[in-house]
């Protein structure tokens, strides 16, 4: 099964899109906009998954990622295509590299030409495909820019996109009229830029002839998405920070929730308050839950905690440690001062800790 939301961003009329695996609840964001961040969060929750993965397209001139910051608030990896040579990416992928949520994976396919380091992704049946600017609805991205090349996005288009099953449904990073998804037989036919007979010449003289204005947020966009959107005073460095106070608390570089490991749950359960964020039939689940655990799902945890004492120490657990960590960053920022999630959910705990 495949669950699939196409989000949009009125501001830059760009399409973030959200794909999971239901059964697994692991889910991957392609194009999140930083603006827009707390409209997925809430959908998230909503629908409780846990966001694996933040994929790019390429190195947005328009708008600003929102990698970083569901990175930070939910303890995600971000993916960036090798060629786009960004900083703070976890994760950077080539032609033919696969990144699985669940059961489901997504094919990357190199598609330079609009940027250098433009990417699209492939769902692993080629029911659909994620193209970014590289091709739009009966158009594409301009090539003047980011060492942009009308020659390499016409091969990219007609050899990684083309070549796909006429019926595949394309969906596109941005469209200004209103337009959702297309196929890859309609844009072989009726692209009036790349498609139909259009030689790799004639499409060069049309990209060389646009003339058109730079992106209005070029020079604030390209620095923070080469970034991963992260501002330079968001950055933490150091892998792990000490807190003598209650709980060895690990942190990511980038500021992530704070953490705890099984082992320490398994030998300091009495000691702590222990929130099982998960749906409640996760919670007698397969992977069953810890003993004392109260559970509350992640969508209703704000309403719950609002009477409780900031000063309780709060474990989270979750599936994988991932909707747990955006819980934990949360409880945070309503003022709870001992926080964290346990590294690696249940499934660490099933796998390794001591009962």
């Amino acid at each position: 099964m495949l669950l699939f939301r196409q989000l949009f961003d009125p501001v830059t009329s760009t399409y973030t899109y959200l794909l999971a695996d239901p059964g697994a609840h692991e889910a991957v964001l392609i194009d999140p906009v930083k603006e827009q961040v707390d409209r997925d969060v809430q959908l998230l929750r909503e629908l409780g998954l846990e966001l694996h993965y933040t994929l790019e397209t390429h190195v947005h001139a328009d708008h600003i990622t929102a990698a970083g910051l569901l990175r930070r608030r939910w303890g995600c990896r971000t993916v960036v295509a090798r060629r786009a040579v960004a900083e703070s990416v976890d994760v950077e992928v080539v032609n033919r590299s696969r990144i699985y949520f669940g059961a489901r994976y997504l094919e990357v396919r190199e598609t330079p030409g609009h940027t250098d380091g433009c990417v699209s992704y492939v769902l692993d049946d080629q029911s659909m495909a994620f193209t970014g600017d590289a091709l739009l609805i009966r158009g594409c991205g301009r090539t003047d820019f980011q060492l942009g090349d009308p020659r390499r996005l016409y091969k990219s288009v007609h050899e990684r996109i083309f070549s796909l099953p006429d019926e595949t449904y394309l969906y596109p990073g941005h469209d200004y009229k209103g337009r959702t998804v297309t196929t890859v037989g309609e844009e072989k036919a009726f692209n009036p830029r790349l498609g139909g007979s259009k030689t790799e010449d004639e499409f060069v003289e049309i990209m060389r002839g646009l003339k058109l204005a730079l992106p209005r947020q070029i020079d604030v966009a390209v620095p923070a998405n080469l970034r991963c959107g992260i501002e330079p005073s968001e950055v933490v460095t150091g892998e792990c920070i000490a807190s003598p106070q209650w709980a060895p608390i690990r942190r990511a570089e980038d500021g992530a929730a704070a953490e705890v490991m099984p082992e320490w749950v398994a030998a300091n359960r009495c000691d702590v308050r222990l929130v099982d964020v998960r749906d409640a039939g996760e919670f007698d689940g397969e992977l069953g839950h810890l003993d004392g655990a109260v559970s509350i799902p992640l969508a209703e945890l704000g309403n719950v905690v609002q009477a409780w004492d900031r000063e309780l120490a709060l474990v989270v657990v979750c599936r994988t440690g991932l909707r747990s960590a955006c819980a934990a960053v949360d409880l945070e920022d309503l003022g709870f001062r001992r926080v964290a999630s346990m590294h690696g959910g249940m499934r660490a705990w099933r796998d390794g800790a001591p009962d």
